[in-house]
């Protein structure tokens, strides 16, 4: 049996932000570990979850209940992203996605990309036919899961003072 059967992505639990902020922690750490400036300003943080989950955006990858990933899943604009640098693929309705983290004892099992794949999913259930997401121009595993899932550079958008690479996927 294919053991990605038993993936499932759902929304996240008030009640689940300990384990999710662990995961984003160990995130965190990695980030610093590979050398990457992003998320070493403190953020996100505890706070950041919590409003994610008030307002419907946390998301969670289960597989046997166990949380292996982490992410915020939102069905409206990004107003960062009215900003860009460069053109997006187009100007419909789009899901974003932002706050990626997948927990330490699921690395290196493409959780990830499965992630991914299963918003692509959740986006077409909601028929939204683009997904837009940034990232750090050194966060080497997202920029390689983009990549390899066919998203198109689109150009610059600037959170928080930074400047982060912006890419789109267009699902029709």
């Amino acid at each position: 049996m294919d053991s990605t059967e038993k993936l499932v992505l759902r929304k996240a639990a008030i009640t689940e932000i300990p384990v999710i902020w662990k995961i984003l922690q160990d995130a965190i750490e990695q980030r610093r570990l590979d050398g990457s400036t992003q998320w070493q300003d403190g953020y996100p943080n505890e706070l950041s979850i919590k409003n994610d989950i008030d307002n419907g955006y946390g998301y969670v990858l289960t597989e046997n209940e166990s949380i292996l990933c982490y992410a915020a899943i939102i069905f409206d604009k990004e107003p960062a992203y009215e900003g860009i640098e460069g053109k997006w693929l187009s100007n419909g309705d789009y899901t974003v996605v932002h706050r990626v983290a997948v927990s330490k004892l699921a690395k290196g099992k493409g959780i990830a990309t499965k992630l991914f794949e299963s918003i692509e999913g959740l986006a077409l259930e909601n028929n939204i036919y683009s997904i837009k997401v940034d990232t750090n121009f050194d966060n080497v595993p997202m920029l390689k899961i983009l990549d390899k899932l066919k998203y198109t550079y689109c150009g610059q958008v600037y959170f928080r003072g930074g400047a982060r690479r912006a890419y789109e996927k267009q699902l029709i």
